[in-house]
């Protein structure tokens, strides 16, 4: 099983960027979400909305110079693009809380059958807050998870329920993986689409709930 690799951290970003439509407003989380960004390009019309305030935002161009006032989530410096829109704090809070998102892509340590997600706190950790993620788990209208398949022990990280504290319930549309696109529906996985080298046997192997394969599956 260890020397299954599925798909490059970018191969795994391009498979979450399928699921975005075009005219879509979407917020990035932390980590592997901010891969997402560096397929975007303006003329695809989606806006990258981050609860600090930007509403329009895109990674800099090689050479383009840096503006410490104009950050994503992460701190990582991005530009504004033609349209964009800087708001304060709270009314960022107010378009996740209230719905006007159409999509949140965030990471997770655990998901569930059921759609729940664990993504802040984890038995073993002393301090840690949930911050923005269960504002934007609740409010936005399609909520993406991208992770790692497995934990750093090899522990499955797709189970029937989460043992970890949760950070919303009942919300999760598609789980992307490096190894499998899974679609949260009907309390069950569906696998849409596996990675290549990885057979429906291998996934069942490092995933605790029961998968539910298509007949057809892309790959």
């Amino acid at each position: 099983m260890s020397n299954l690799t599925g798909w490059s951290k970018i191969e795994h970003a391009k498979v979450v960027r399928e699921l975005i439509k075009p005219g879509s407003y979407v917020n990035l989380g932390i980590g592997m979400p901010g891969l997402i960004s560096s397929l975007i390009a303006e003329e695809d019309g989606i806006y990258l909305h981050c609860e600090n305030g930007l509403i329009g935002y895109r990674d800099l161009r090689v050479g383009e110079p840096k503006n410490s006032h104009i950050i994503d989530a992460a701190s990582k410096p991005v530009a504004l693009i033609p349209g964009a829109s800087v708001v304060a704090h709270d009314i960022s809070f107010a378009i996740a809380r209230g719905g006007r998102l159409d999509a949140t892509i965030l990471g997770a340590y655990q998901v569930d059958s059921e759609g729940s997600f664990a993504n802040w706190k984890t038995p073993e950790s002393k301090i840690a807050g949930v911050g923005g993620a269960m504002d934007l788990a609740v409010g936005a209208k399609q909520v993406i998870i991208m992770m790692k398949h497995l934990g750093k022990h090899g522990e499955p990280k797709i189970l029937e329920r989460c043992t970890y504290s949760l950070t919303a319930y009942k919300v999760v549309k598609y789980v992307v993986t490096e190894f499998a696109c899974l679609e949260v529906r009907e309390g069950a996985f569906f696998v849409q689409r596996l990675a290549p080298g990885i057979s429906e046997e291998d996934l069942q192997s490092m995933t605790e709930a029961k998968l539910k394969f298509h007949q057809t599956i892309n790959k």
